[in-house]
This record gives structure tokens, C-alpha cells and sequence, in this order.
């Protein structure tokens, strides 16, 4: 299988998103989604916190720091799947991920884009939905590195937020995955892994609930509290 090309090593590099429900929802809506939706911040993992999470949850956004127990797990996980193999939906949308610290647009892009039937879709979006038709993984990165329109886009929205951004050439380990239900499965959606990866049934009302079990691993593994959860869902 394919080799992993860290962040770093990427030829092409942008300015890292924030993890904030405000600044989302403003690129989301730049890049064509409609007011019905958006991002709301998870404040724990427990089940009197999740509860708070308004419903129905249409995809989980996970901002988590990259370590090498991290990066063993991923390389376990790949051989594994390798080797047994894994069902995948043919109606999941996946893009591989080429750009530096683009993790957060392409997260946003897995959460939007496998969610066409409940969001309403125009400009970027759409368009990119279109061109990305019978084209591989590596193909829509390639779309997505060539566009001037997001790269525009995602600078607009690196300067927003509450903390002062990074340079677009420092170094960052944190990255954004997305989670999803299709087809009654949980996938994890992740640009710098090999694929997608099916982590068994759900459905759309316990995607989150489901999600929480997953990312309780990727805390233990990354012993950290550098962790952050945001939810698409209906607008409040």
C-alpha cells in the first residue's frame, strides 16, 4: 500500500483551521452549505455531556495530536486491513489529503459531502461534488491542491478564530479526521491514512455515541489532553 507522507512532507503547505464551531460554520457557509446545519462543540465524552449534543448528528469532526504511539497504531491498523480487508460503501465520499495542514477543509469536506441528502449544496461545494464524480481518492486531492477557490477560502478562515494562527510552515501535530455514518456503518475518514476505515455498524442516531467509543481509544493512545470535538448537525 501506499507510503504515508506526513504533514511536513507535503510540497504544498496552508495555515491550520481552528477548532471552533464559529469559524466552521462561517467557512462551511462560504463554501456553499446551507443555513440548516451546523458545528457545535462536544465538551466531553460522557453520556450526560453527549446528551447535551444537538440531534440528530450528521458527522463528528476530531482535532487530535499526532505521537508515535499514534503512528504505530495507524501502521497496525493498515497492515491489518490490508491483510483481512474491509466493506466499504460505494456511496462514501473519500479524498486522500496532499496539502499541509489542509486536514481541517478536507474534514469538513468528508462531514458535507457525505451528507448531500440532508444539506442543501451550492458553489464550491457542489461543484467540487460534480468534478470529484468517478474519480479516485488521489484524484480529488489533486482537484482539491489545484483549486484556487479553497485555498482562498481556507486562508479566509485560518485568520478567524481565537488564537493567534501558526505560519503556514510551522510545525503543527495536531490533525482533523472525520466521522460518518453511511450505508449503516461508522467510517473514519482520514486524507493521510490509505483509506477510509470501517469501525462497524451505527446508526444515524447513535453515530455519536458510537464516534465517542472510537475517539476514547485515541485518547488513550496519544495520553493527551490536546483533544477537541465538534459535531454537524441541525442549526441551533
Amino acid at each position: 500500500f501506499a507510503t504515508f507522507l506526513p504533514s511536513s512532507a507535503m510540497p504544498k503547505h496552508w495555515i491550520p483551521l481552528e477548532s471552533n464551531p464559529d469559524v466552521l460554520n462561517k467557512y462551511m457557509k462560504a463554501l456553499g452549505a446551507d443555513d440548516s446545519v451546523g458545528f457545535h462543540d462536544v465538551f466531553g465524552l460522557d453520556e450526560e455531556l453527549l446528551a447535551f449534543v444537538p440531534q440528530p448528528v450528521h458527522a463528528v469532526l476530531l482535532l487530535f495530536p499526532i505521537s508515535d504511539k499514534t503512528e504505530a497504531h495507524r501502521k497496525e491498523e493498515a497492515a491489518r486491513i490490508a491483510e483481512a480487508g474491509q466493506s466499504i460503501s460505494d456511496n462514501l465520499f473519500y479524498m486522500k489529503q496532499t496539502v499541509g495542514n489542509a486536514c481541517g477543509t478536507i474534514g469538513l469536506i468528508h462531514a458535507v459531502l457525505n451528507n448531500t441528502e440532508k444539506i442543501h449544496l451550492d458553489g464550491f461545494f457542489k461543484n467540487f461534488l460534480e468534478q470529484s464524480k468517478g474519480k479516485s481518492a488521489a484524484e480529488r486531492a489533486v482537484l482539491l491542491e489545484e483549486s484556487d477557490e479553497i485555498e482562498k477560502a481556507h486562508e479566509v478562515a485560518s485568520q478567524e478564530g481565537q488564537t493567534r494562527p501558526p505560519n503556514e510552515d510551522e510545525s503543527v501535530n495536531l490533525h482533523f479526521i472525520a466521522f460518518v455514518e453511511k450505508d449503516g456503518s461508522l467510517y473514519e475518514l482520514d486524507g493521510r491514512k490509505e483509506g477510509p476505515v470501517n469501525h462497524g455498524k451505527t446508526t444515524s442516531e447513535t453515530l455519536l455515541k458510537d464516534t465517542a467509543k472510537v475517539v476514547r481509544d485515541f485518547m488513550e493512545r496519544a495520553q493527551s489532553l490536546e483533544f477537541s470535538i465538534v459535531t454537524l448537525g441541525p442549526k441551533q
